[in-house]
């Protein structure tokens, strides 16, 4: 039991070492991934939801805390004008539950 409570507190830890707290830069150079916001969901690579919490960001599945100061940040976001710019394409979405990623091919980019 004692060995089962030490691994669930140790995952809990390595989870939220990668929990999407992100920063958004104002200049490109900045930043670590470049991201263009479409209007569709369908073209979008991630379905973003915007958390007011930052207890509730999650572990690259696109549930995003956006945080004052760049140091508290896991990633450096630049929003970009033009969708050729970006290294990923995100909606955002109102609801906790439609955010996730559509095309897992540029998850790593978040990590």
């Amino acid at each position: 039991m004692r060995q089962l409570l030490i691994t669930a507190c140790t995952v809990l830890t390595l989870t939220s070492a990668h929990a999407q707290v992100v920063y958004s830069a104002n200049y490109k150079s900045d930043a670590d991934v470049n991201v263009y916001v479409t209007k569709y969901k369908s073209d979008a690579d991630l379905v973003v939801y915007k958390t007011t919490y930052k207890s509730d960001a999650g572990d690259n599945n696109g549930i995003w805390y956006f945080t004052e100061y760049k140091s508290d940040a896991k990633k450096k976001l630049y929003f970009t004008e033009y969708k050729s710019d970006a290294d990923i394409v995100v909606y955002f979405t109102e609801y906790k539950s439609d955010a996730g990623w559509q095309k897992r091919e540029k998850m790593h980019k978040m990590y």
